[in-house]
């Protein structure tokens, strides 16, 4: 069995605070086969990622967090930055024509800086055969979110839908990468893709952290790594 963390930020994010090696270190440390960076809005960081991965054994998937006019949306398996901010049936569908599929992450949490899908919005965007063949699974447990609720919410929706069940941490510091992870038959991407489609996911976590840990431990990264995100972000 094989897996995957792919919901993870860098310094390429707005809001991320590690390396793109420093990611890859800590995959390979803990024995993830696969991991996806998805930062918000940008993919840089995840193509430097997919370009290093050899050197560290880990299998990535190339991945960016779109932010649509509903809420974000994980696009995985695709190589160019998307347009923001375009309705989600519209998103879905451009994924789909760079060869992507997509993931509904942290759907229905509520707080700071989160901007989430409702399952109003999942639920119509369903209804578009083209999108279910593209959209094909939930982010059932996110392990930063500090809405713990929507976490069962999501599983509740997962269930309903017959859709996969995915596992992320959604870190912005390398300590969380691993949190949550999803498990699946194999140890390389194209079969965790496989797993998906097929539904043949199952969700491991580690113990939560409470909200002052994942805030206290992101601010105090955040400010640290300052200087690297500018540094980035002026390239």
């Amino acid at each position: 069995m094989g897996f995957a963390d792919l919901h993870i930020h860098t310094i390429y994010s707005y809001d991320g605070t590690a390396s793109v090696p420093a990611v890859l270190t800590q995959a390979r440390k803990l024995g993830l086969d696969v991991i996806a960076i998805t930062d918000h809005d940008e993919i840089a960081g995840s193509l430097k990622a997919l370009s290093l991965a050899p050197r560290y054994g880990v299998d990535v998937i190339p991945g960016i967090e779109i932010t649509t006019s509903e809420g974000d949306l994980l696009a995985l398996n695709v190589t160019e930055k998307l347009e923001r901010d375009l309705p989600l049936i519209e998103t879905v569908l451009r994924v789909g024509e760079l060869g992507g599929f997509c993931i509904a992450p942290h759907p229905m949490a509520y707080g700071i800086g989160m901007k989430s899908l409702s399952a109003y919005s999942i639920l119509r965007a369903l209804r578009n055969m083209d999108v279910a063949d593209i959209l094909i699974g939930i982010e059932t447990y996110n392990a930063t979110t500090i809405d713990r609720m929507s976490n069962r919410y999501a599983h509740i929706l997962a269930e309903h839908l017959d859709m996969a069940q995915i596992g992320n941490s959604d870190a912005h510091i390398v300590e969380a990468i691993g949190l949550a992870v999803t498990e699946f038959p194999g140890s390389t991407g194209s079969e965790l893709v496989k797993a998906i489609h097929k539904q043949k996911t199952m969700i491991h976590k580690k113990k939560e952290w409470n909200a002052v840990r994942i805030l206290g431990s992101w601010a105090a990264r955040y400010l640290g790594s300052t200087f690297a995100r500018r540094a980035v972000a002026a390239q």
